[in-house]
């Protein structure tokens, strides 16, 4: 990828550049925030270092890579920990700096940090990142700070120390020094006083004059002045000030390489909706609703929206188009039902073309904002689907929404919807290329990593995994309390009568069900329709076969969850999955599901399921319970959730 590095001048964020051009990224620009005062050191920042911010300029031409810098006009307004967009605060500056870089750069998807253990300075760049559609790349984060000192100095940090502020460090004494000669030091202070040896704490900040990435120049720093801002006689606060410095040149001709201009110094307020996080007009899309298909289930407190477009092939003018109409109808429907993207725990985007994915994630990052989501972006899969093929248009969408402020991240109620996970290489950020198997074995590898946050596992938490060529989509159950109650409960009513439209139970209908039941809280239903078990419903009129299958489905359907004590009612999403080879028609699989459910209300006096559309269908070229076994005609994932 291509990557804009943010640089303070400190060692850290130097030696992320060099993680980048390791795993094959480029740096292809610098970015910086300074003081408006160049004679002030330091500002009150909880985001930025910028002592030694005089001889950042240097950069580009020891790195001769362009420098955009900006003056940081904001302070410290929003200091919870997840952050929200708010006018005057340093984050937005940040904000306009990287909009600027990406105006002028528009090839770049990715920007590096050099954090190590500061969540509120990483959630406040991955917040911007999301707001401009780029990666977050912080292949420091978490590392062993001894063993991360030791790394840098080895492989050619050379950067000395230009703030102290702690016991054992004395301004007078210590800045200036180079950072290889204070490690003995710095790690005696951690076996002393628990210091963080990489500063972390905020112990002590350096400014990087050479690495490795300086490839024309190095910095000398001729004088510099040593400012007391504190003469605390514990931990003593210190900062030094540059007053000259040079360039040493590496070679003969290195200087005379670099390019004029390399320096950009972004200016202006920046608009507060800005292209990449312009709010969308909450209207309703008249001209297309003729297009707009909808369902919702039933439940009250968690539920899912579904939305796509009939009949588009004729009317569809592009992938951007379709999915913005998508997202307008679906924020239409949450603020309708009273809600908007801040309760939305979960999203599933469907599109005809991977190739697109840039397209899309723009379109979809003007809607799905940190500021839309204070509790927390919801997660997100993003598959290719034969939509056109179905008559689908370019673009579906399916949100999974709660009513109630319990939402942890992704997490809600005890369920984790963690967001769909490929085969990606964390550091390249490049798909394994060694083959599909190769792809799940990582793809599994990067869901399990998550899970561990949750203190759980996939391979004993899972309630439901999806898999598509290869991303997977794990749905976690995480226990919220010491609780050890039996997983999966026996079956309480199984001599009742579920029979519909004359159904009766035989052994082989359970061949065609997955279940998993726990707590008496969750139950999740695969139910799985190959054409071998069409043949065994013995439906002899071929135009008939269509409804019979929809009626033994929806038969099976509402015999497991009444046999384990759910009802429709528990209903939270309901996905058909249906094969492109059974060669129908969208509107016509959706208008008999449809009858067969208002049949099975009919049948029961009370009604069972409501009156509006609860299910979603969703067009696949293949499904199968195994890789090796991908002759589904259809396929129903039922997930229901007590309350």
């Amino acid at each position: 990828m291509k990557v804009v590095a943010l640089v303070s001048g400190g060692k850290d964020s130097c030696y992320v550049m060099m993680k980048c051009i390791q795993y094959g990224h480029e740096i292809v620009a610098l970015a910086n925030l300074l003081p408006v005062d160049d004679s002030v050191d330091e500002l009150d920042s909880y985001m930025y270092q910028t002592v030694g911010h005089q001889i950042i300029v240097s950069y580009a031409e020891c790195m001769n890579v362009p420098l955009f810098r900006r003056r940081i006009r904001g302070s410290s307004r929003h200091q919870k920990l997840s952050y929200q967009m708010t006018p005057d605060d340093e984050v937005e500056d940040l904000f306009v700096l990287l909009s600027e870089v990406k105006r002028q750069i528009p090839s770049i998807t990715a920007v590096s940090s050099g954090a190590i253990a500061s969540d509120y300075q990483r959630l406040r760049v991955e917040s911007i990142c999301s707001r401009l559609g780029l990666v977050s790349l912080a292949f420091l984060w978490k590392q062993d700070q001894t063993l991360l000192l030791q790394e840098m100095i080895a492989n050619g940090i050379k950067a000395i120390l230009v703030k102290v502020a702690a016991i054992g460090l004395d301004p007078s004494k210590h800045l200036g020094k180079d950072l290889a000669f204070m490690e003995p030091y710095l790690l005696k202070l951690k076996e002393l006083y628990g210091s963080n040896v990489c500063g972390e704490g905020g112990e002590y900040e350096t400014l990087t004059l050479d690495c490795p990435l300086f490839t024309n120049a190095r910095i000398v720093l001729d004088e510099f002045q040593v400012v007391l801002h504190s003469p605390d006689s514990i931990a003593p606060v210190g900062v030094l000030h540059p007053t000259t410095f040079h360039l040493e040149k590496k070679d003969s001709n290195s200087l005379e390489k670099k390019e004029p201009g390399l320096v950009f110094e972004v200016q202006g307020d920046g608009p507060n909706t800005p292209e990449s996080t312009r709010q969308p007009d909450n209207g309703t899309v008249e001209h297309t609703r003729n297009r707009v298909s909808l369902s919702k289930t039933g439940k009250e407190n968690t539920f899912s929206i579904c939305c796509w477009l009939e009949d588009s092939s004729q009317s569809s003018t592009g992938l951007r188009e379709d999915l913005e109409t998508a997202l307008k109808e679906t924020e239409s429907q949450l603020l309708k039902q009273g809600f908007n993207w801040q309760n939305v725990l979960y999203i599933h985007l469907y599109i005809s073309d991977m190739s697109e994915f840039a397209a899309a994630n723009e379109t979809y990052v003007k809607f799905i904002t940190h500021e839309k989501c204070p509790f927390g972006v919801p997660s997100r899969s993003t598959i290719e689907l034969p939509l056109v093929q179905a008559g689908l248009g370019k673009a579906y969408v399916e949100v999974l929404v709660a009513n109630d402020q319990s939402k942890r991240a992704t997490l809600h109620k005890g369920v984790l919807h963690m967001a769909g996970q490929l085969g990606l290489d964390p550091p390249t950020m490049n798909l394994r290329n060694e083959g599909a198997v190769a792809e799940l074995n990582q793809a599994l590898t990067n869901s399990e990593a998550i899970a561990e946050a949750f203190r759980c596992s996939i391979s004993s938490s899972a309630l439901l995994f999806v898999v598509a060529l290869v991303e997977v989509k794990p749905v976690l159950y995480v226990q919220e309390d010491s609780e050890t109650d039996d997983e999966t409960r026996q079956d309480q009513f199984g001599e009742g009568d579920y029979g519909c439209w004359g159904y009766k139970p035989e052994e082989w209908h359970q061949d065609c069900v997955q279940k998993r039941v726990v707590d008496g809280k969750i139950c999740v239903t695969i139910l799985s329709i190959s054409t071998e078990v069409m043949k065994k419903l013995h439906e002899p009129k071929e135009e008939q076969q269509l409804e019979r299958v929809t009626r033994f489905c929806v038969y099976l359907l509402n015999k497991t969850l009444y046999e384990n004590s759910f009802s429709w009612n528990d209903t939270t999403s309901l996905r058909i999955h249906f094969s492109t080879s059974l060669g129908v028609s969208v509107k016509r699989l959706f208008n008999v599901f449809e009858t067969a459910f208002k049949e099975l209300n009919e049948m029961s006096p009370e009604g069972r399921v409501a009156k509006e559309p609860i299910f979603n269908l969703v067009p696949v070229l293949g499904a199968g319970n195994s890789s090796a076994s991908l002759d589904n005609i259809i396929t129903c994932e039922l997930f229901s959730l007590r309350s």
